[in-house]
């Protein structure tokens, strides 16, 4: 080969590695936020800059709405917590449907004490009448959801939020407000009890309902407000360390058990906690194991719901609620509407909460950022 034409190829040749000198590295994730950082005390196993940018991705107002707070406990102890301008610790925050879960832990009191029994007939006296089919429904069904009263909690493409045609709307704020429990058990059955499972706040109002009875048998308004919320207090709240937490009761003094209950981030994370240990706290039994395994169960007519809580040994598909594959199978969550999560992982020795205002859309990407931080940790 001629040398003109040699020295001429020469550079041509050294071109590629010249470019690739002057190309810019690929640009990686982006590092976890100041306020992320910030958040972070311990990373409790998982990669800490992934963790760090899992809990900045919870924070992305455009896609998952307003998160108001955050907290990730691992072993029982807080190794994260972050919230909103404006929140702090100490700002009460309602769980909306997460609240069942207390709803369903003073039923278990009730029931441990002997006052209501599980198998029996729910204490309805408008259902004792003859020829009633609603005097079949059993209390046990109620908390399963699976009572069969007809009840459309929310409409189709409102997953995750309430709106004007559902009749959680009219049983929280229109023409139910004033006597939840008179709205919800007036409704008929619209399938046999106990055959078909259909998720509605109704049913933890009528358990309110009845544990109003039982407590103030003489139905005035303020004695029944009075002995609930003593109940409750002394019964599970006290004994949780829930102490900030606030309830809802309607006129007739009934306790709104489907969504008004508000508490501080912490203490939501301490009901979680509280189930995951199923039932004790700091090694003293406060409930019988076995109601805790009773609402960690699944329903028979739902393998993705137990008792006052979602599961997540149910396979993938339209019933789970939670992350199937993703988490350990004894994962659970007392959920909420707007997207609030209290979840609990035993098999990790992990709690998440996450309080805010989503929208159905952005509820459902809040669901999936929460079921990535959940893989992010190692088990036990």
């Amino acid at each position: 080969m001629p040398v003109r034409r040699l020295r001429l190829i020469l550079p041509l040749l050294a071109l590629p590695s010249l470019w690739a000198c002057g190309e810019s590295a690929p640009d990686g994730p982006p590092p976890p936020s100041t306020e992320a950082e910030a958040a972070i005390t311990s990373d409790g196993g998982a990669p800490h800059a992934e963790l760090g940018r899992a809990i900045d991705g919870l924070f992305n107002a455009s896609t998952v709405g307003a998160t108001q707070a955050l907290v990730i406990m691992k072993r029982g102890s807080v190794i994260a917590e972050r919230y909103a301008p404006g929140i702090d610790a100490k700002t009460r925050l309602p769980g909306w449907s997460a609240g069942q879960c207390l709803t369903t832990l003073m039923i278990g009191q009730l029931v441990s004490d002997g006052r209501l029994r599980l198998d029996d007939s729910a204490p309805v006296p408008e259902w004792r009448r003859p020829g009633d089919p609603r005097g079949e429904v059993t209390l046990k069904q109620l908390l399963q959801m699976r009572s069969g009263l007809r009840h459309v909690e929310r409409r189709p493409g409102n997953e995750g939020s309430v709106n004007q045609q559902s009749d959680a709307m009219r049983l929280l704020y229109l023409d139910g407000r004033d006597d939840m429990a008179a709205y919800a058990e007036a409704q008929p059955l619209e399938a046999p009890a106990g055959q078909v499972f259909s998720e509605s706040g109704a049913n933890a109002i009528i358990l309110s309902d009845l544990a109003a009875r039982v407590l103030a048998p003489d139905g005035d308004a303020n004695t029944r407000r009075a002995a609930v919320m003593g109940y409750l207090q002394n019964r599970v709240l006290t004994p949780i360390g829930m102490t900030s937490t606030r309830v809802g009761f309607d006129r007739a003094g009934t306790m709104i058990g489907a969504g008004m209950i508000h508490a501080t981030a912490r203490d939501w994370a301490k009901l979680a906690e509280f189930l995951r240990h199923r039932g004790s706290v700091a090694g003293a039994q406060v409930l019988p194991r076995r109601w805790i395994g009773f609402m960690r169960e699944p329903s028979p007519r739902n393998p993705a719901y137990g008792a006052g809580i979602w599961l997540n040994g149910a396979p993938a598909g339209d019933e789970a609620r939670l992350w199937p594959g993703q988490a350990p199978a004894d994962t659970f969550a007392c959920l909420g509407e707007y997207g609030q999560f209290v979840v609990s992982s035993p098999d990790q020795l992990l709690t998440v909460v996450r309080l805010g205002r989503s929208n159905a859309v952005q509820a459902r990407e809040a669901h999936e950022r929460i079921g990535r931080l959940l893989a992010l940790f190692p088990g036990g």
